[in-house]
């Protein structure tokens, strides 16, 4: 293909970032982290040359939750991959297509993950989905480079015409013929609905405010958020470990949001539940919803979906999810990391799938492809996405068949983590109008970030 690519160059930027109020999720209150930025210059047959941007935080409180190793430990072990993921691509030999690329240095990702942890001498090593993050932003960069340098938008690059395989290569003869295009929207949507995340230890009314809350101009609690917003899509993280709270939450959770969304007219209202891994079995959350449909039906009829409610070792502990799934879809999150993992799960019980940039743009196109062909849901969550990333995530969700819409809680954990010149040309994805995201910056070549747009207005890698 004339339109394949070699990678000529990677560079790496991280700019330290501050929540403005601390994110709570199963176990973990993450305050700080850094965001890495990459920047590839690919080439391809025709000696044209352009480059491309990714983005994500480096997330060890979500990928690599172990209490017993320090943040400042598993941060730099994930940095250390980063680079490791740098050096597999410009390895990599031939021309060849983005999701090519990934697929065939798979492998050694887990050998670099396994020795970078052996040198670091931490143990037990880093989860793959931990190194997953870690390649994720290497990976985005190739993908918007492959789109830039070929003058295409890069979900038109998973066709026939830009692919030597097809996907038959990951997925079996059942897909002869069948490329990751097949089963993507042909234009983004133009609006999509945004969910928004009720931390655990965010506030929920106005009467809890107080002075310690941050003065910057932002909502302080959900309250205000949906009467600024609109959000008609909640996603609640839960104890996992306190049915009594778990509970009162999710009906608390659902009659604001009720009540203010009445004030704007806005009919629909979604809730889903996430305790991150934190239940011993899925009879907890059985309970959870029985008490729930007990004393609030329409908080039950409300609730969408429930997200990954068990540990992510589904060999180690493995869960029948039928049960569960016969009240409400479970959707698999932390679990999945390959298509391994894709097949337990569904062996297992499990309704659908979690997509996120964070686990690799190549990782996604097969999972989509997979789960669109056999029915089976998936949403599109993320990593507290800001900057580069949100509009990765955003346009990923706009493109796709999801359950509904894309999770992005940035705007309300680390505003400041994306720059104004983004905040100016996006200004759809980065301020939310009647809950739901407005997709039409998002165009050009690439992922569709209009990088000359953003640098004319000030952007850096630095930011």
């Amino acid at each position: 293909m004339l339109s394949d690519i070699k990678i000529k160059s990677l560079d790496v930027f991280y700019t330290p970032c501050v929540a403005r109020t601390p994110l709570k999720f199963g176990a973990v209150v993450v305050e700080y982290l850094d965001f890495a930025k990459v920047r590839a210059v690919v080439e391809n047959r025709r000696g044209q040359t352009a480059e491309g941007w990714g983005g994500i935080f480096i997330m060890d409180f979500w990928g690599w939750p172990d209490p017993a190793l320090p943040h400042e430990a598993k941060e730099a072990a994930m940095k250390q991959v980063v680079d490791g993921s740098c050096r597999l691509m410009l390895d990599y030999p031939d021309f060849a297509h983005p999701i090519d690329i990934f697929h065939d240095i798979e492998a050694d990702l887990h050998s670099l993950n396994a020795s970078v942890c052996t040198q670091r001498d931490l143990s037990p090593e880093q989860p793959f989905l931990s190194a997953l993050v870690c390649a994720s932003p290497v990976d985005a960069a190739v993908h918007d480079a492959f789109g830039n340098v070929n003058g295409i938008d890069v979900y038109d690059g998973y066709s026939a015409q830009f692919m030597g395989n097809d996907l038959s290569k990951w997925l079996g003869q059942q897909f002869k013929g069948k490329y990751p295009s097949d089963y993507v929207r042909d234009s983004y949507l133009a609006k999509v609905p945004i969910f928004h995340l009720c931390g655990g230890l965010d506030k929920l009314s106005r009467d809890e405010l107080d002075d310690t809350d941050p003065q910057d101009g932002y909502p302080n609690c959900l309250e205000d958020w949906v009467a600024k917003e609109g959000m008609y899509c909640l996603k609640v993280k839960l104890r996992g470990n306190d049915l009594q709270w778990d509970t009162d939450r999710m009906i608390r959770v659902h009659d604001i949001g009720r009540r203010e969304l009445d004030k704007l007219n806005i009919e629909p209202l979604h809730v889903t539940a996430d305790t991150n891994e934190q239940c011993e079995s899925p009879q907890y959350i059985i309970e959870m919803l029985s008490k729930i449909r007990e004393r609030s039906p329409q908080c039950y009829d409300r609730i969408l979906y429930i997200e990954q409610p068990t540990g992510r070792d589904l060999k180690g502990t493995a869960h029948d999810m039928r049960e569960l799934s016969a009240l409400k879809p479970v959707i698999v999150d932390e679990s999945l990391t390959d298509l391994e993992s894709f097949e337990l799960a569904m062996e297992q019980g499990w309704s659908g799938i979690a997509l996120k940039s964070c686990k690799c743009q190549s990782s996604d196109a097969l999972f989509w492809s997979k789960a669109r062909q056999m029915g089976i849901d998936y949403s599109v969550q993320d990593l507290t996405n800001p900057s580069l990333s949100l509009m990765h995530s955003v346009g990923l969700g706009a493109r796709l068949y999801t359950i509904m819409g894309v999770e992005a809680n940035s705007r309300q954990f680390f505003p400041e983590s994306t720059q104004p010149a983004e905040k100016q040309v996006h200004e759809g994805i980065f301020s939310i109008v009647h809950g739901e995201a407005d997709t039409s910056s998002l165009k050009g070549t690439g992922l569709g970030y209009q990088m000359d747009r953003l640098v004319a207005a000030g952007w850096t890698p630095e930011g």
